[in-house]
């Protein structure tokens, strides 16, 4: 399983505005250009999370994107599943009626075993956790940048 830039960049998307001090809408031009990402591709990849009620737009001069949840309350899983679809490496994983050898096959054992070690991992991470992580690595190269023009 691939993450592709939907995926990815859905995700950086929600992280920049779920470290904001406020949850006030952001036009997403801004977040396009602070994240540099395409404004044309951002809106086309913002569109599933509106309809799934992660984000939510909001109309008028003071609009934008917005969080409709807690940062701790969106599991990395969803966003992907709204963005990317299934993380099966193989689509007999989800579907075994595809192959039939699905029953019998060693191989298709390793790629549900795979798919659960990622599902588990996106289930257990938030938003609130990549934006500690985040967090953690800003102060980090802050750091080495002191140490750096000291």
């Amino acid at each position: 399983m691939k993450i592709s830039t939907k995926g990815r960049y859905g995700t950086r998307a929600l992280v920049e505005l779920a470290m904001r001090d406020t949850n006030e809408p952001m036009l997403l031009r801004n977040i396009a250009k602070k994240q540099n990402i395409s404004l044309a591709y951002l809106e086309h990849v913002i569109s599933p999370l509106i309809a799934g009620g992660i984000l939510r737009s909001t109309k008028g001069p003071r609009g934008g994107i917005s969080l409709n949840r807690k940062p701790s309350d969106i599991k990395l899983s969803d966003v992907i599943r709204l963005l990317e679809g299934s993380v099966a490496p193989a689509d007999c994983v989800d579907n075994p009626d595809v192959c039939d050898r699905a029953d019998s096959c060693a191989a298709r054992d390793i790629w549900c075993e795979l798919k659960a070690a990622l599902d588990k991992i996106l289930n257990s991470t938030t938003i609130q956790d990549l934006v500690d992580r985040q967090g953690d690595k800003d102060n980090s190269c802050a750091a080495e940048l002191d140490v750096v023009l000291e």
